[in-house]
């Protein structure tokens, strides 16, 4: 068992030190070069040594992975939160899709680290096939709770289309290349997203 140390407990000394690494690699992650992110730059930037790197990561593989974990879990409780507190379809969707926009928009590492193509970690690569992945079972989800389609092949190829395009149009506004505001945004990926119950 770890020892208090100033007042503060071991594992809550650990937990800090670990947040501190996870925030200085979303940092680097952000950054306009090609987010490449090193244990001497993550623990500079987080001003620890690297022995407390690896009090909490076995790798810099393993810390970039926790970032972006991290990252799809805050975006999937409040966009499942929000779905859930939905009172109808249209809700329960501009809900979901506020809370997705909302995080994105309170934090511009989070667009870049989701959508950027400059950002070149195979790590961040392979999280991201695997995100896409899970918002396709989830979208697929809510579309049956929500409008009534039949789950299969159909819907799940349709949920790769939404998600895929969603992706693009989040990229885009991120970046500024699509000048609509955040309630437009919302409205027009409600629109589209809600296509799903004229499925075939």
């Amino acid at each position: 068992m770890l020892r208090a140390y100033g007042g503060e407990a071991g594992d809550a000394r650990v937990a800090r030190r670990r947040a501190a690494l996870i925030e200085a690699a979303l940092d680097m992650l952000a950054q306009d070069d090609d987010g490449t992110v090193t244990v001497r730059g993550v623990c500079a930037r987080a001003e620890l040594t690297p022995r407390y790197f690896y009090e909490s990561f076995p790798g810099i593989d393993d810390l970039v992975a926790a970032a972006y974990d991290g990252v799809i879990a805050r975006i999937t409780e409040q966009a499942l939160g929000a779905f859930a507190a939905g009172d109808d379809s249209t809700d329960k969707v501009r809900g979901a899709v506020d809370a997705v926009v909302g995080v994105i928009e309170s934090d511009r590492r989070v667009g870049r680290l989701l959508f950027a193509d400059t950002v070149r970690s195979p790590v961040v690569s392979r999280k991201r096939a695997e995100s896409t992945r899970l918002f396709v079972a989830l979208t697929g989800d809510s579309a049956v709770e929500a409008v009534g389609v039949a789950p299969g092949p159909v819907t799940t190829a349709a949920a790769y289309f939404q998600v895929g395009g969603l992706g693009r149009l989040l990229a885009a506004w991120t970046e500024g290349e699509v000048q609509v505001d955040r309630t437009q945004l919302v409205d027009v990926c409600v629109h589209l997203l809600l296509g799903l119950g004229s499925l075939p």
